[in-house]
């Protein structure tokens, strides 16, 4: 269960502007989440991690911060998981701290955030 495939990206250009144009979103910083329900898809959750350019000029940083949320998320979507049912949705997370957080603070970031949205989809 501890994988991140291909199907479980978000790589269409139409979802996520659906994902931006009706989502919804909650701040838990160092990140935005931005969340959508969705009606059909082959995979409960479909996830995009997205680090801005504006934010960390090297590369470098950018696909660490990437490397560590995909980490993070993949060890312990099943909080997500097992509380959605039958549920499909459209998961975007977007880091907006300014500053190279550890593994440990972010997945202890990446855990609330699930833990929030499991109980924000259940309601």
């Amino acid at each position: 269960m501890q994988t991140f495939t291909k199907a479980e990206r978000l790589s269409s250009k139409i979802e996520i502007d659906s994902l931006f144009g009706t989502g919804k979103s909650f701040n838990t910083t160092p990140f935005k989440v931005i969340w959508l329900e969705k009606a059909v898809g082959d995979t409960p959750v479909k996830t995009v991690i997205s680090i801005p350019k504006r934010l960390f000029k090297r590369a470098v940083d950018r696909n660490r911060l990437k490397r560590l949320t995909r980490e993070a998320y993949r060890k312990n979507k099943h909080l997500l998981y097992d509380d959605l049912g039958n549920k499909k949705i459209l998961l975007m997370f977007i880091f907006t701290s300014k500053t190279i957080i550890e593994y440990k603070e972010m997945e202890e970031k990446i855990i609330s955030i699930l833990q929030r949205l499991s109980k924000t989809i259940n309601t």
